[in-house]
């Protein structure tokens, strides 16, 4: 039996942070259970290769949505984190704080202590951003963001391409000012990514009071009504790793619920028909789960500046070497260096559509490629008003959940998605794309109606990997 003052179940964003700090005066030991083994190795830690472990057993848990009956039943691929550092070692490192208004909202609902003046000063210590705004951007944080270099002029086209669309443009959406065109952020530093294993949790295993155990929590134990530990399974033998403090339950937005279910602690009906004991009947949990989709809308260049000519064996294996060597090149960049908040329509109160720009024509898991040079814009809707839920399938720990979006339910995101596509093709017909500009690759410039766009939404939406629940006392 191990055993500290807290137990944190889960080495991803949450996780690490927690470690890090709670850890931070020597007063508190902590252990962190992650089932994920390492991220030591270019998949992960160059950043042009972020396509790859998010389609890697070793480093996902390999999660699918169940079929979406508003997305023709398709089944939707639903990545995270099985590696210290969870999801941040996967995921596309664009560095987004969230809209300030977004938390005012929560404090409204009642969350005391997360309204934007709350939570700003967490952000700065957070962070170290160099070339950030004064008094908005923290300078000696663990968490190294940065601007990518935009050395490609499409970025500079897809910028002034909103300006002159009549959109504003930001010089730090992370800042004062969210909305408008400008440079995207990322969680890059020295050429690697800085994900939270080396930004929290490599720094706290340092100290003597933090320890990683690597094992699989099956489930918290309860005692009195409180959570006393958690068990693991780790070489085939199940362990108790005790808490004398508190349980942190830290384990994303699917294991996370998923795990307290299989404690006990959920939907009564749901833990009943799956012959768990209930601990306290909470049917928020699994509940609310939200997501952003997103389209890839894709325009042919003229010019051949992509990074389609670089998708060949050869150049990879250059690209590969110059990042190894000298963490240098095309190499450490994630290739989304532009982007865009924008409010969909007069009257919006804060802006509710998200832009990624990548010079290239291609899957964000890097599958498909178009056939010649091209760029994309990835869009959509960030309010979206659809809800999910997240239950078990059985009461054994090691079977995946079952995860349903219930995408595109509610009639105004299909309003939504289709202003997005035409806010993106007016941005693409501006002058500055003039000289890059051929054929629309999708949806293509045959498809032009409403019907005609909500069958083109309906079979390329993807998942933008933003998944999140409402507070489980809400609702």
């Amino acid at each position: 039996m191990r055993e500290a003052d807290f137990v944190i179940i889960g080495s991803g964003s949450a996780g690490a942070a927690l470690a890090y700090r709670l850890s931070e005066d020597g007063k508190n030991s902590v252990i962190v259970i992650e089932y994920g083994g390492s991220d030591f190795g270019p998949f992960i830690q160059m950043p042009a290769a972020l396509s790859f472990p998010m389609n890697m057993a070793r480093y996902d848990w390999g999660f699918e949505s169940e079929p979406e009956p508003h997305l023709g039943g398709r089944v939707l691929a639903t990545p995270r984190g099985k590696v210290i550092g969870g999801s941040s070692s996967i995921n596309g490192m664009v560095f987004v704080r969230g809209h300030a208004r977004d938390f005012d909202h929560w404090a409204d609902e009642g969350a005391t202590g997360w309204a934007s003046a709350d939570v700003l000063p967490y952000f700065k210590r957070m962070e170290t951003m160099a070339d950030g705004e004064t008094g908005w951007r923290g300078t000696d944080g663990p968490l190294h963001v940065r601007k990518g270099p935009r050395d490609n002029p499409l970025f500079s086209a897809f910028i002034e391409a909103g300006r002159q669309a009549g959109f504003e443009t930001t010089e730090d959406y992370n800042g004062s000012k969210q909305e408008g065109f400008g440079a995207l952020q990322q969680t890059i530093h020295k050429g690697r990514r800085w994900s939270t294993a080396n930004a929290y949790l490599k720094p706290a295993l340092k100290r003597e009071n933090v320890s990683l155990v690597n094992g699989f929590a099956r489930r918290i134990v309860m005692e009195n009504q409180r959570a006393i530990g958690v068990e693991i399974e780790s070489h085939k033998k199940i362990q108790l790793v005790k808490a004398r403090r508190e349980v942190i339950v830290a384990a994303s937005s699917i294991n996370s619920p998923k795990l307290l279910m299989l404690s006990g602690i959920g939907p009564a009906k749901h833990l009943r028909e799956n012959d768990i004991d209930v601990v306290a009947d909470r049917p928020g949990v699994g509940s609310n789960l939200q997501d952003h989709l997103e389209l890839y809308i894709q325009q042919e260049s003229l010019q051949p500046i992509t990074l389609y000519s670089k998708l060949n064996l050869l150049s990879k294996g250059l690209i590969g070497a110059q990042w190894l060597f000298l963490k240098s090149g095309l190499g450490t960049s994630n290739h989304f260096e532009a982007g865009a908040f924008v409010r969909s329509a007069a009257g919006v109160d804060y802006p509710d559509i998200q832009f990624h720009f990548l010079p290239v024509a291609i899957r964000y898991d890097g599958k498909a490629a178009a056939k010649g040079h091209g760029f994309q814009a990835h869009v959509g809707p960030m309010r979206s008003k659809s809800r999910g839920t997240i239950r078990l399938r059985s009461g054994d720990a090691w079977e995946k959940p079952e995860i349903r979006f219930n995408y595109m339910s509610h009639p105004d995101d299909w309003r939504d998605f289709r202003h997005c596509i035409r806010l993106t093709r007016e941005i693409f017909s501006q002058d500055a794309f003039t000289p890059y500009r051929g054929r629309e690759i999708a949806p293509g410039e045959t498809v032009q109606s409403d019907e005609e766009l909500d069958a083109f939404i309906r079979e390329h939406a993807e998942s933008a990997y933003h998944l999140w629940h409402l507070p489980y006392g809400c609702a």
